[in-house]
C-alpha cells in the first residue's frame, strides 16, 4: 500500500533491524517520498514494471526489462528526461545497482521476492546519495527473514521461478534469494510493416543472492554475495544481448540511539560485462546482416561510504545530524567489431576509460512541534582518466583510428533544504529546493553504438549533468483514505542529450556510412532542459474488503539547446510524456478470493530529439486474481494487457514501429510462512 508521504520519524513504529543498516533519516519526511511495501511488489514479477505503478517513474522507453535490451533499462523520475543511461541512482542497502560502464540497471538481479519495500525520492539526491541521483533515489530494502516461492506459466513459453527466505544459524542469519525465467518471447515488429528478418524477444534470466547477518557486539555486519546472468534476442535476425555481473559488499552499522552516536561502514565492488549484436535491416524488413558485434564489454566499480549519525532530544525538539563521505570508482571497455561489407566484418574497436567521484556531506535535520525543518549540503569531485579509442583493420592488425583523450576533473557543491509543516485534521504543507549532478557514464564517454540504421557517436568531453529544483506539497491522511499533490521545477543545465546532427545515406568522419533511413547523432552537452510539473497521488479504503488507489503526473519539459544544438529548442526531450496516469482497484471478494485491476495510461512521447518520431498515446489494464488455498499457499491467474492494446514502444526513420507484448495469461502458486 502507498503512503503519502512517509510520516516524521517520531511517528513510526520502531523498527527492529537485523541486516547491518542505519534506520531511515528523520529528512525524508519533508521530501517528496514514495513508499512501496511488500505487498505492493507481492503481484509484480519484475522490478522496474512495480515502478511503474507510480507515474512520476519513467522507464526509457515503455518496455520493461521482459523485452528491454540491457542498455536501454535506464530509469529516471518525472519524466524530465528519461535516459538510457539513467537519471536515478538505485541502492539495495546502499550498494548502487547501476552498471559501472552504462549507469543502466540489469532488473533482474533482483527478484521483488527478496525485497521487503524501497523508496523513492524525488529531487535531486544532495544528501546522502550524491553523484548519479540527478532527478532523486529508488531506495531498495532487501528482506530480512521469512521466506516466500513464486512459481508460474504464461503464454509463448514463458515459465519463471522465484524465492527468498532465511535461516537461523546459532547467531548467524542468513538470507538467500534466486531467480530463473525464460520465455520464448514476442515479436515486436507486426502487421503490414513486418518482414522476414523479424525474430520473437525471447529471454532466459539466472540471478542468485546471499547475505549473511553477523553480531558484533551491539552492531551488526552483513556480508553478501550475488551474481546474475541474462540473454535475450533484440527482434530481429542476427541480432542479440547478453549481460551478466556479479557484486560482493560488506556493511558494518551501529542503530544510533540518545546515549551514543551510531555510524555505517561499507565497501562493495561491482563487475559486469555485456555483450550486443547490430544489424542493419533491409528497407523491406526482408533481411537484417549484421554491421556490429559487441563481444565483450568487460567493466568493474567499488565504493566507500562511511557515516556518523547522532539524535539529540532537548525538551520539545528533536535534532538528528548525520555526517558522511564516499568514494566510487569505476573502469571499463567496449571490444567490438563493425564495418560488415557483406563478407563479415573488417574493422576492431577497443574504447573506454575510467572514472572516479568522491564526496563529503552534512546531513541534518530539526522537528519541533508541528515543525520538521531539513537539509544538506555535499561537495564532490569528479575525474576522467585514460579515455581511448582505437580502431584496426583486422586484416592487417595496422590503426584506422587512435585517439587518447585529455583527463579531465572538476569540483560540484549540491545542496537541499526543506520544511514541512502540520496544519492539523491530517494535513501538512511542505516547501523544497535542492540540486544534484551526474557525470557521464563511461558508455556515453566513449562508446558509439548503432540501433537499426541508426549511429551515435560517442563525446569524451561531456561534462556533468547539474539540476536544480524547487517543490511544494499538500498531504492529507486519515485511516482510510490519503491524499498528496505536489508541484515543481526542475532544470537540467548541460544535459546530455543524443542531438542528431545528419541523415543518411552518407559517409561522415569516425561514424562511417549511415544508411538511407537512419540518421547520425552524438551524445552532447546540450543547452538547459526545463521541466514544470504536477504529481496527485491517492488512495481511498472502501471497508474492509474495496481498496481503490490512483495517482497522475504531468510534466511540461522543453529543450533549450543553445549553441550546442539550437535546432533543439523548444522541444521535448526524448522519451519524456507529458501526462501519465495509474489506477487500480483491490477487492477481497471472499475469504479466499482477491481480485485486482490496474489500469496505466500516457500521452503520446517522441522517440526522438527532433520529435519527428511520435509514439501515440496508449493504455493497457492488467487483471489477477488470487486463490488462498491455505493461510501459506495462494493460486493466481494473471491477464497482462487484457485489452490487447498495441502500446508504440519504437518508430525507425522510415516510419516502422515497435510494439510492447500482446495480451499474456500467466498463472502460478506462491508459497509464503
Amino acid at each position: 500500500m502507498l503512503q503519502f508521504p512517509p510520516p516524521p520519524p517520531p511517528e513510526l513504529p520502531e523498527v527492529v533491524v537485523t541486516a547491518a543498516r542505519l534506520p531511515p533519516a528523520a529528512s525524508g519526511a519533508a521530501f517528496s517520498v514514495i513508499r512501496l511495501d511488500a505487498r505492493d511488489l507481492r503481484d509484480q514479477q519484475r522490478l522496474d514494471e512495480a515502478l511503474r505503478s507510480v507515474p512520476a517513474v519513467s522507464l526509457f522507453r515503455r518496455t520493461t526489462s521482459l523485452s528491454a535490451n540491457p542498455t536501454t533499462q535506464g530509469i529516471s523520475l518525472r519524466a524530465i528526461a528519461p535516459s538510457g543511461a539513467g537519471r536515478t541512482l538505485v541502492t539495495l542497502d546502499g550498494v548502487p545497482l547501476n552498471d559501472p560502464f552504462g549507469g543502466w540497471v540489469i532488473w533482474s538481479q533482483v527478484p521483488t521476492e527478496s525485497l521487503s519495500g524501497l523508496d523513492i525520492v524525488r529531487g535531486a539526491g544532495a544528501g546522502p546519495w550524491g553523484a548519479g541521483a540527478l532527478t532523486g533515489v529508488i531506495q531498495l530494502r532487501e528482506r530480512d527473514g521469512g521466506g516466500v516461492l513464486d512459481a508460474s506459466l504464461g503464454e509463448r513459453g514463458a515459465a519463471r521461478l522465484a524465492g527468498s527466505g532465511g535461516a537461523d544459524l546459532g547467531p548467524l542469519r542468513l538470507v538467500a534469494s534466486g531467480l530463473y525465467e525464460t520465455s520464448d518471447g514476442y515479436v515486436p515488429v507486426r502487421g503490414s510493416g513486418a518482414g522476414a528478418a523479424e525474430r520473437p524477444l525471447d529471454l532466459e534470466v539466472r540471478s542468485a543472492a546471499l547475505r549473511a547477518d553477523v553480531p558484533l557486539g551491539e552492531a551488526a555486519l552483513s556480508l553478501r554475495a550475488a551474481a546474475f546472468e541474462e540473454e535475450r534476442g533484440s527482434g530481429v535476425e542476427n541480432s542479440r544481448a547478453s549481460a551478466s555481473g556479479h557484486v560482493l559488499s560488506a556493511t558494518a552499522a551501529l542503530q544510533p540511539r540518545a546515549d551514543r552516536v551510531g555510524w555505517r561502514l561499507q565497501a562493495w565492488r561491482r563487475e559486469s560485462d555485456m555483450s550486443n549484436g547490430f544489424v542493419a535491416v533491409a528497407d523491406d524488413r526482408s533481411s537484417a546482416s549484421p554491421a556490429a558485434s559487441q563481444d565483450e564489454t568487460p567493466a568493474s566499480g567499488w565504493g566507500l561510504n562511511a557515516a556518523l549519525r547522532r539524535v539529540v532530544v532537548s525538551g520539545i525538539a528533536r535534532v538528528e545530524w548525520e555526517l558522511g563521505a564516499d568514494v566510487r570508482a569505476f573502469e571499463g571497455e567496449t571490444r567490438e567489431r563493425f564495418r560488415n561489407l557483406g563478407a563479415g566484418f573488417t574493422r576492431g574497436r577497443v574504447a573506454g576509460g575510467e572514472a572516479a567521484v568522491a564526496g563529503l556531506y552534512a546531513e541534518g535535520a530539526w522537528s519541533s512541534g508541528p515543525w520538521l525543518v531539513a537539509g544538506g549540503l555535499r561537495y564532490d569531485g569528479w575525474r576522467n582518466t585514460d579515455g581511448r579509442r582505437l580502431e584496426t583493420d583486422l586484416a592487417t592488425g595496422l590503426p584506422t583510428l587512435d585517439e587518447t583523450d585529455p583527463d579531465r576533473s572538476g569540483e560540484v557543491v549540491s545542496a537541499r533544504l526543506a520544511a514541512r509543516r502540520d496544519i492539523g485534521s491530517g494535513q501538512s504543507l511542505r516547501l523544497a529546493a535542492y540540486s544534484g549532478f551526474r557525470p557521464a557514464t563511461l558508455n556515453e564517454l566513449h562508446r558509439p553504438f548503432r540501433v537499426g540504421n541508426d549511429i551515435t557517436e560517442a563525446n569524451a568531453a561531456l561534462v556533468p549533468e547539474r539540476l536544480t529544483g524547487v517543490e511544494a506539497g499538500w498531504a492529507w491522511a486519515s485511516d482510510r483514505a490519503a491524499l498528496t499533490a505536489t508541484v515543481f521545477w526542475n532544470g537540467i543545465e548541460d544535459a546530455i542529450v543524443n542531438v542528431t546532427l545528419a541523415e543518411g545515406p552518407g559517409t561522415f568522419p569516425r561514424a562511417g556510412f549511415v544508411p538511407a533511413g537512419g540518421v547520425l547523432r552524438q551524445r552532447r552537452n546540450a543547452g538547459t532542459i526545463e521541466a514544470t510539473g504536477i504529481e496527485i497521488d491517492g488512495r481511498l479504503d472502501l471497508g474492509d474488503a474495496v481498496s481503490l488507489r490512483a495517482a497522475l503526473s504531468a510534466t511540461d519539459a522543453r529543450v533549450d539547446g543553445g549553441v550546442q544544438a539550437p535546432q533543439l529548442t523548444g522541444l521535448r526531450p526524448a522519451q519524456a510524456p507529458v501526462w501519465s496516469a495509474v489506477a487500480g482497484l483491490d477487492w477481497r471478494a471472499t475469504d479466499r478470493l482477491t481480485l485486482a485491476a490496474d489500469l496505466r495510461w500516457e500521452s503520446r512521447r517522441f522517440d526522438d530529439d527532433l520529435n519527428s518520431r511520435v509514439l501515440d498515446a496508449a493504455g493497457t489494464v492488467d487483471l489477477r486474481a488470487d486463490w488462498a488455498v491455505s493461510p501459506s499457499t495462494t493460486l493466481w491467474l494473471a491477464a497482462d494487457n487484457l485489452f490487447d492494446a498495441e502500446v508504440e514502444v519504437s518508430e525507425t526513420g522510415d516510419g516502422v514501429a515497435g510494439f510492447g507484448p500482446p495480451r499474456t495469461l500467466r498463472v502460478g502458486v506462491r508459497l509464503s510462512r
